[in-house]
């Protein structure tokens, strides 16, 4: 079965910076998009950002462009999602998610205005950003 492992997650100063990471396995597919999204407390769950490991096709939400960076790894099958002068408006419990490749273009497409689930999803990790 396909899972998701998210992991980096803790509590930082805003103005900080953490490295979230997402580990994929049983994934029959030799390519997926993976996302990440977020989901603070009575808020809903928003796209965050997504990278196809097909064609490394990425894109961002536009509250974090310019402060987060995603990344593929192939060979360990890991995303990362580097976030960088954290705001406390970005604490949320992060989601990392997949599909196939041609959802990375739906949602990037869409600027992440989609209520289209992922078909897999991990645990979360929480992300805490104090002022």
């Amino acid at each position: 079965e396909v899972q998701l492992q998210a992991s980096g997650g803790g509590l930082v100063q805003a103005g900080g910076s953490l490295r979230l990471s997402c580990a994929i396995s049983g994934f029959t597919r030799d390519d997926y998009c993976m996302c990440w999204f977020r989901q603070a407390p009575g808020k809903e769950r928003e796209g965050v950002s997504c990278i196809s490991t097909l064609d490394d096709y990425l894109g961002y939400a536009a509250s974090v462009k310019g402060r987060f960076t995603i990344s593929s790894d192939k060979s360990k099958n890991t995303v990362y999602l580097q976030m960088f002068d954290l705001k406390p408006e970005d604490t949320a419990v992060y989601y990392c998610a997949a599909d196939a490749p041609k959802l990375c273009a739906y949602y990037i497409g869409s600027n992440f205005d989609t209520h289209y689930d992922m078909d897999f999803w991990g645990k979360g990790t929480l992300v805490t950003v104090s002022s």
